[in-house]
């Protein structure tokens, strides 16, 4: 059986505060299964990026990487970016294996629980 690491992968932005919700998923990650690797990669303004952050999981000996995108939506970054970003890694490293999930705000499960949050806001 294959090390497998994941990597919530996020935009990133300039405030160092906007990382705090997915640093939350992370820490919500750990609580369910703390011997799970899950590090935090994003693709601006924060570091690491998303290489920085899979080649040391690749140098610590991690054979599978997922890579989770923690976008609400599927644009431009993940229909061109991400995976040009992704063909590179496979290119360096051809004896590693790098999935990449479904986006996060398009999995069923997330879609609900937002939609119950929203329909929570209607309640007296």
């Amino acid at each position: 059986m294959s090390k497998t690491a994941l990597i919530l992968f996020a935009h990133g932005a300039r405030d160092p505060e906007w990382a705090s919700p997915v640093r939350r998923v992370q820490a919500a990650v750990l609580a369910r299964a703390p011997a799970l690797r899950v590090e935090l990669a994003f693709l601006e303004f924060m570091a690491p990026a998303l290489g920085e952050c899979a080649e040391s999981l690749l140098a610590e000996g991690f054979e599978r990487i997922v890579v989770v995108p923690m976008f609400i939506a599927r644009g431009g970054h993940l229909k061109s970016d991400v995976p040009r970003l992704l063909s590179a890694l496979r290119l360096r490293h051809p004896q590693a294996r790098f999935d990449l999930a479904e986006v996060i705000g398009e999995v069923d499960s997330v879609v609900q629980a937002m939609a119950a949050h929203v329909l929570a806001l209607s309640e007296d």
